[in-house]
């Protein structure tokens, strides 16, 4: 007499091992598959961020130009409309002094190289 008990026990075994071998191949695929969709979005997300970079950077500038800008305006306006500043920037960029006027000029200190102790 055949031992049923043996082949179905076979049979199962074998199908066992194929159906792991079917659920590690699925996982290797859908790792490969995902694995392919995330470096094609690579490229474009280091792209954005560089550009992002790039905006914040030029930004910056144009804040910076802004101010310029804005004092600069404010100093033409003030030259326009102010005739004591005017009178005062005239003097100080011609080092002109009205009489009996005493004037004093702060330099900035000079950077000094100290000796090296021993």
């Amino acid at each position: 007499m055949d031992q049923p008990g043996y082949a179905d026990f076979r049979a199962r075994r074998e199908a066992t091992i194929w159906q792991r071998l079917n659920r590690i191949l699925f996982v290797l695929l859908f790792l490969a598959v995902w694995l392919g969709i995330i470096s094609l979005f690579v490229p474009p997300y280091k792209k954005m961020k560089a550009a992002r970079a790039e905006i914040d950077a030029l930004q910056a500038q144009r804040d910076e130009q802004k101010l310029l800008l804005a004092r600069a305006t404010r100093e033409i306006s003030w030259l326009k409309t102010d005739p004591t500043y005017l009178e005062t920037i005239a003097r100080d960029r011609l080092d002109l002094m009205k009489e009996g006027e005493t004037i004093f000029r702060l330099e900035p200190a000079k950077a000094t190289k100290s000796a090296p102790r021993r």
